[in-house]
């Protein structure tokens, strides 16, 4: 492939012979295409050599900050350019509300009203890297066919022009972005640059000029006096930045808005200590003429108590959300997403409730909400028929969200039983579309009647996608963990079997990180009068760990049942996680009990050392025989220890999860456990299998499952 990479040429390219294909390729080819279809920015984007990346090699029309966070992309990655190179298809984006449903991560970056056209750059065998171009918000909805040929057309010669490059062993080096300069021609034309100074000079409000990049290039002295900032200091730097009570992000995302859409938008502002300022930015494809006047009815608005029941207009901004993108990254289960929506978006837009759906075969769920005083309230629409007419039905079904501004809009188009009788005065309803299908719905309330700018809907619109994307992960989540939940259960024993003069206690806990599941087990196994218990850990904290302990559970319980002594049924477990070829390993610890003589043989591989309870008092520590972990060597002989087991007798089996922590010594942790067995092992055995698990609870939750199994000798 061709490729631009720090003025190197690609890997197929020989280093020879580096001058430029004639003039500059890719810029004149970009600014060929815009001029033919009227748009106002574009990039060209090459395929980097030797990596499925794609790298923005020329951008023209706006500040290459505008798409910094897509300067080198994958080709896999949600974007349009990505999506028209991998798929070799033109992608067209009529305008926001097209944007947030499909790409929901550039319209949260840029929820501007523009439309977007994404092509690739390719010939019939190669695909060479993609471009797109946009258009101000006004553009039609739809792709003209004119403007389809077009670019299909020059696309299609660019990439001629590339393959023809790459054939002659000719580098493209890097070109400067076309970023236009700002011009007076026109104005010395008609009236003389002195003299359109003199008349900007003589206006009674701020005229100021920026270029592309956000720059002053020119300021009035109104301006000047207004912003309470001299002329000198104001050129050549960017208003939001050289003004701080206009440091704020709302400010500059106004700037970026007119850019984008090439509409004018406009802002007020306090400057201190009272005066409010009104700005309007005129956009153009060279840069913006700003306005400024005093808001002297903001002023006047403030000074008057504010109308009851009236809200005050705010923003939903980048800044208010940057911080939701990032945590709905790390949410994993759904009750996470339903908490960070609460936290997030909710204050970001004055919402005061929130309530998230999803589609059960031909019902509406319920799976979490937030701010609802009465739960009752949010209860009576869980199990609704997906057939009923409810606005959030209607926005699962067309994909399409709903904005009601008030309780009139609601009951116009849904009377009665059909709207949301909850108690609030405003809603959103947002569709939940990830991967091309509806995961839910979620409905943000309000407590009074709430407007909805454009650029809010925008927004909110964008998050419901990226909220959507984060719902399908936990959704998958949360089958895998009751999926993970059911199996524990199916493979450990729901009750203990009664076992002659033995009285057994049995605990088991998850890890608290990851998927909550492990391969820690335990059993106990009638055998012949007398009785076999067996506790063991595979390695890995997992569906496969927990799958592969009940195959070796299994296989304990069969060589006990035939009548397998413990040196044997080790053995033979060993080999069957061989022949398994599963590539985990066990530890055991498997013992046969003979309460009638007080006599225990046990086995161990790789198992930390059980403890024992004399009726004295005295805790020791087993140091029993035994073989290296279940599943390394097929050879392995695990040799048996024979243990007194007098009446009164306590056995403490466990995993190495209720002893092993960072930064804690193992032996010391085995005698602290001796230690709470010493002290409480008076107690019925639930409840000293309950302090024994609770003296190996740690700060911030259990890196691994805990499985505990006592034995008492009955007196």
């Amino acid at each position: 492939m061709v490729g631009v990479s720090d003025g190197q040429p690609s890997a197929q390219a020989p280093a020879t012979g580096r001058t430029r294909v004639g003039r500059p390729l890719l810029s004149l080819a970009l600014a060929s295409m815009m001029d033919d279809v009227h748009a106002h920015s574009g990039a060209v984007y090459l395929r980097a050599a030797q990596e499925p990346v794609l790298e923005m090699a020329v951008m023209a029309g706006l500040p290459r900050a505008f798409a910094a966070p897509w300067e080198r992309v994958g080709l896999s990655a949600p974007i349009p350019v990505a999506d028209a190179a991998r798929e070799r298809r033109l992608v067209w984006i009529g305008g926001e509300e097209e944007m947030a449903r499909r790409y929901p991560r550039i319209a949260v970056v840029l929820p501007y009203p523009f439309a977007l056209a994404a092509l690739p750059v390719a010939t019939d065998s190669t695909t060479y890297g993609a471009v797109f171009v946009t258009w101000p918000g006004s553009h039609p909805p739809e792709l003209s066919a004119r403007e389809r040929t077009h670019l299909t057309a020059a696309c299609e010669r660019l990439a001629a022009r590339l393959a023809r490059a790459l054939e002659d062993s000719v580098p493209l080096l890097p070109e400067h972005d076309l970023i236009a300069a700002p011009t007076l021609s026109g104005a010395a034309g008609t009236l003389g640059t002195v003299e359109s100074a003199r008349m900007v000079a003589r206006l009674p409000y701020g005229m100021c000029s920026l270029d592309l990049h956000g720059r002053i290039a020119f300021a009035n002295p109104a301006a000047a006096e207004l912003i309470g900032v001299p002329v000198s200091e104001l050129l050549g730097t960017q208003l939001w930045a050289s003004v701080p009570w206009l440091n704020d992000p709302v400010y500059e995302d106004r700037y970026r808005a007119a850019l984008m859409s090439q509409q004018t938008t406009s802002f007020v502002a306090l400057r201190p200590p009272g005066d409010w300022l009104s700005f309007r930015l005129y956009p153009s494809t060279t840069g913006l003429s700003v306005r400024i006047t005093r808001a002297r009815a903001v002023a006047e608005m403030n000074r008057s108590p504010r109308p009851a029941g009236a809200t005050p207009s705010r923003l939903v901004t980048i800044s208010q959300v940057l911080n939701l993108t990032g945590a709905l990254t790390e949410a994993v289960s759904v009750q996470d997403v339903v908490q960070l929506v609460a936290d997030e978006i909710a204050p970001a837009v004055g919402s005061q409730a929130l309530v998230v759906f999803a589609p059960r075969a031909d019902r509406l769920r319920v799976l979490g909400h937030r701010g609802y005083p009465d739960p009752r309230v949010v209860e009576r629409f869980d199990g609704m028929a997906r057939g009923e007419k409810t606005p959030g039905n209607h926005v699962l079904t067309t994909g399409v969200p709903a904005f009601f501004e008030d309780r009139q809009q609601l009951e116009r188009l849904y009377p009665a039983r059909e709207a949301t009788p909850d108690g609030f005065a405003a809603w959103a309803y947002l569709p939940l579309i990830a991967s091309g299908r509806p995961v839910g719905t979620l409905v943000l309330a309000f407590d009074r009647p709430h407007g909805f700018p454009a650029d809010e809907r925008a927004v909110l619109t964008s998050l419901g996608g990226l909220v959507a994307q984060a719902l399908e992960r936990a959704l998958l989540y949360d089958a895998k963990h009751h999926l993970a939940h059911g199996l524990q259960a199916a493979l450990l024993p729901n009750t203990l079997p009664p076992l002659p003069g033995i009285e057994a206690a049995a605990r088991y806990l998850p890890a608290t990180q990851g998927m909550e599941i492990g391969g820690d087990f335990y059993d106990l196994v009638p055998a012949r009068g007398q009785a076999a218990a067996v506790i063991g850990d595979v390695q890995g904290h997992n569906v496969t760990a927990a799958g592969l302990m009940g195959q070796i559970r299994t296989a304990v319980r069969a060589y006990t049942t035939v009548g397998q002594p413990p040196g044997e049924v080790m053995g033979s477990t060993n080999q069957l996680l061989i022949d398994l070829g599963a590539d985990l390993f066990a530890s055991c610890l498997y013992l046969r009990l003979d309460p009638d003589r007080g006599r225990a043989v046990m086995a161990r591989a790789g198992h930390p050392p059980p403890l024992l309870k004399r009726p004295d008092g005295r805790v020791r520590v087993l140091d029993l025989a035994g073989g290296p972990l279940l599943g390394i060597d097929a050879s392995a002989v695990y040799q048996t220890t024979e243990v007194d087991l007098a009446p009164g007798s306590v056995l403490a089996l466990y995993t190495d999860g209720l002893i092993e922590s960072p930064g804690t010594d193992i032996e010391d942790a085995v005698a602290d456990l001796g230690e709470v067995l010493a002290e409480w092992g008076h107690l019925p055995l639930d409840d000293l299998a309950d302090r024994l698990v609770e003296s190996g609870t740690r700060p911030g939750g259990r890196i691994d499952d805990v499985a505990v199994l006592l034995l008492r000798a009955e007196e």
